[in-house]
């Protein structure tokens, strides 16, 4: 009887203790790690609201947020990767994300999508699709964007030029840009970058390619190509709709919008909050014009778990807040921080009933022309000998043949596809 009595104490006893160690376990807080590149400037204010939000709806997780620099971001993330300290959480943009999840650095999410009856159809299709890969969901989209048009209204008034609509192409543009340049030395029809970023998308646009179908080769000196670089050059070298380097002396093309000296220019739609700010004329949008078909940018922003992070859960929740709750989705929408990447009709209506610009239909309409980057391993390698040529041509130190010629070349010395 003694015996049995002491079993029956030790057990409650242990019972008792293991009601303490759950209490204690559940009342424990744990602090997360998250590194992000997109929250510099007026965005910190924006991200450290967002939270304040969060950590309130989920008292016993904390947030350790580090903002680090674009120029920077990926040489530090790599670094720590490779020294095993990386961040339980951190963002990716679409152009590196393949990369990291090829090389298995990052934590699958469907298991905790599942676990967690987490509604992805709140998320845009096409921005959740982004951060895929090989069948599995590594990423949840933070934000994304896309490019317009964007055109001083004032300028178009004294040329007497008719406002850019979605049916406009390529001859259009050039002639409003031309018409617009005669208003003055110093006054420019058109600035779009001949960079590499922009000119896998106007190749689109002309139905080309920088490879073929299923990029086992580059096709980057292909006859409609060689067209488009022709086309963009002729808008520097041969009627000066676009200024040379010498006639920016510096200048940056957002800087010469807002100084009201520029007609037309090829951007995101995150310049918004910056032209709102400081533009002292009227402006608006339209759609990209295309040649023999639209094509616009695809820029998403992702957000991932480190593979070997031991708070898994936590961060997930974090994750999952900021890509889908509808206060992160109001706070972008209000500050003019890229698009929320949600479905909500209540917050996609808010977005566009914000004063400017007026036609902000524009933008979701570019979601139907959305091109994305050609996303290879030696992408930042690829990235780096296009533009290098592609700036020759620009220049008029080689022809815009000569230029793809020789990108060609050493893209298939050097990229290993």
């Amino acid at each position: 009887m003694k015996k049995r009595m002491l079993i029956v104490f030790g057990l409650v006893l242990l019972f008792v203790v293991n009601l303490w160690m759950v209490a204690e376990t559940a009342g424990k807080t744990v602090t997360i790690n998250f590194a992000n590149f997109s929250a510099g400037g007026d965005n910190t204010k924006y991200l450290e609201e967002m939270r304040k939000i969060f950590e309130k709806k989920y008292p016993n997780i904390k947030v350790k947020v580090e903002t680090i620099g674009y120029n920077d971001y990926f040489t530090v993330m790599q670094t720590r990767i490779a020294g095993g300290n990386a961040p339980d959480a951190f963002e990716l943009n679409y152009e590196n994300f393949a990369t990291y999840a090829k090389k298995g650095t990052l934590l699958p999410l469907d298991d905790l999508i599942i676990k967690n009856k987490f509604d992805t159809s709140v998320i845009n299709k096409n921005a959740l699709a982004a951060f895929t890969a090989n069948g599995r969901q590594y990423g949840l989209p933070f934000s994304f964007s896309n490019v317009i048009l964007i055109y001083n209204k004032d300028l178009f008034d004294k040329a007497g030029l008719a406002y850019p609509t979605n049916d406009w192409n390529w001859d259009d543009l050039l002639e409003a840009a031309k018409k617009i340049r005669a208003l003055g030395d110093k006054i420019f029809g058109l600035y779009q970058p001949i960079q590499f970023h922009e000119f896998y998308k106007v190749v689109k646009q002309n139905n080309g390619s920088l490879f073929n179908e299923d990029m086992t080769k580059f096709t980057v000196n292909s006859p409609q190509n060689i067209e488009t670089l022709q086309y963009m050059v002729d808008r520097v070298q041969k009627y000066n709709v676009m200024p040379t380097e010498a006639q920016l002396a510096g200048m940056g093309d957002w800087d010469l919008f807002k100084s009201g000296r520029l007609g037309m220019i090829v951007t995101g739609s995150w310049a918004f909050p910056d032209f709102i700010r400081d533009c002292d004329f009227q402006w608006d949008i339209a759609v990209e014009p295309g040649i023999v078909r639209k094509a616009t940018h695809f820029f998403a922003n992702g957000l991932v778990l480190n593979k070997e992070t031991k708070k898994a859960e936590a961060a997930f929740e974090w994750i999952k807040f900021l890509s889908s709750s509808r206060e992160v989705a109001n706070i972008r929408v209000d500050a003019g921080w890229e698009l929320p990447a949600v479905t909500y009709p209540d917050v996609i209506e808010r977005y566009k009933k914000q004063a400017l610009p007026a036609n902000r239909e524009a933008v979701f309409a570019s979601l139907d022309y959305l091109v994305t980057p050609p996303v290879i391993e030696q992408f930042a390698e690829m990235s780096d000998i296009m533009g290098k040529y592609l700036a020759l041509a620009r220049d008029g130190e080689m022809t815009p043949e000569e230029a793809l010629n020789e990108a060609q070349k050493e893209l298939e010395q050097k990229i290993k596809l």
